[in-house]
């Protein structure tokens, strides 16, 4: 039990906890965001050069020095994305009366580099790790891009909770290509799909004769898919998102929520919903 109970909690207090640090570090003044940048990029290269090391490694030890490198090579992804750094060649809100194909592109364009970026971040993650018994490094950072564009695609399809609340006000433009809906079609194989997963991993974990690498190794990755479902379910149920990183934020990003009910978003579609307005969101 200790071996699959120790690894979720490191999971979960590396997630909600580093989480957290990025959500005060991108609260404070801009002139901060320099030192904020360095700070990740001397993490980055720990973690690329941890990844590099870890992979040879199949042990406790191994597994948990990758999968904490892959999170610090996110990491300076999202960094510099929150700080504005790599975001998109669009540095605008979304045409008015967009619809279809042309506001998936600029949608898409709002955010390209960063998507280039994560793109980037998986070869070189791939390239370091090859060769290795050790893959937790990879497939944690495979997991963590795959649930951001699952997480992505809704929101641009339209949730109930955007988690607006979260964007710094340098981004706010990129609110403008959310929609707010009760649900959309792609949510339920969203979930489906990553309840899935969970429960593959915990199947090879759990499994008889799992060495200990391999059980610690898959129950980190499989507490990152719970994470990641659970992310998914808070856009749609009747709290916002960002309640478990509220008191991190400045009153002014907690209170920048928009209520639900009749809503034309910026790009002019109109959308309809009977629940109560929400305290928050989160994206």
């Amino acid at each position: 039990m200790v071996e699959h109970l120790l690894p979720a909690l490191f999971a979960m207090l590396l997630w909600w906890g580093g989480t957290g640090v990025i959500l005060v570090l991108d609260g404070l003044r801009r002139e901060t965001f320099r030192w904020t940048l360095l700070g990740a990029t001397l993490l980055l290269a720990v973690g690329l050069v941890g990844l590099s090391a870890s992979a040879t490694s199949l042990t406790p030890t191994g597994v948990y020095a990758a999968f904490t490198c892959a999170i610090l090579v996110w990491a300076w992804i999202e960094v510099t994305f929150l700080t504005g750094v790599l975001t998109g060649p669009r540095r605008t809100p979304c045409p008015p009366g967009a619809r279809g194909w042309p506001r998936f592109r600029a949608a898409v364009a709002a955010i390209l580099w960063h998507e280039l970026a994560i793109l980037a971040g998986a070869a070189i993650v791939a390239v370091l790790t090859a060769g290795g018994p050790n893959r937790i490094g990879l497939w944690t950072f495979l997991m963590l891009a795959a649930m951001r564009l699952s997480a992505k695609l809704n929101i641009f399809l339209g949730v109930r909770n955007l988690g607006e609340a979260l964007l710094p006000d340098h981004l706010r433009y990129i609110e403008s290509y959310f929609a707010r809906r009760p649900m959309n079609a792609l949510f339920p194989v969203s979930i489906m799909a990553g309840v899935a997963l969970c429960i593959g991993l915990v199947a090879v974990a759990a499994a008889p004769g799992a060495d200990a690498g391999t059980a610690a190794g898959f129950t980190l990755l499989a507490s990152l898919a719970v994470f990641g479902v659970l992310e998914h379910a808070l856009m749609i149920l009747p709290f916002p998102p960002e309640a478990m990183w509220r008191w991190l934020l400045p009153g002014a990003r907690q209170g920048a929520a928009i209520p639900l009910g009749d809503h034309r978003d910026r790009c002019g579609a109109v959308t309809k919903t009977d629940a109560p307005p929400p305290h928050g969101s989160r994206t």
